[in-house]
């Protein structure tokens, strides 16, 4: 068997990222996003070692920062950034919609 041919240099070529999905607010939301999980991976374990003093449900708060805040952080910030992208399409959506003409007025044609 040989192997398919290559596509005709005419063919159209398929879109990896529509372009709004780097649109500047898209960028900057991502950005945020990146160093909070970034504050929550490293910071907070960095600290962890100092916040041993604080005892809550009988472990120091480190543990629980170290074995269960690095999860529910990026958790929240999946829930934040689906949320956020899903209010900047509908954004995006509205401002593209053609305005409808108003209930009242009389039309024409």
């Amino acid at each position: 068997m040989s192997p398919a041919p290559p596509p005709a240099p005419e063919a159209p070529q398929g879109v990896l990222f529509p372009p709004d999905l780097h649109d500047v607010r898209h960028l900057q939301l991502k950005g945020a996003l990146l160093l909070l999980w970034m504050l929550v991976s490293f910071v907070a374990m960095y600290f962890a070692r100092e916040l041993g003093s604080i005892v809550v449900a009988g472990w120091p708060l480190g543990y629980w920062i170290a074995a269960q805040g690095g999860v529910l952080g990026f958790i929240a910030i999946v829930v934040a950034y689906g949320w956020a992208m899903n209010r900047l399409e509908r954004m995006d959506a509205q401002a593209q919609a053609p305005q409808s003409p108003q209930a009242g007025a009389p039309r024409h044609g």
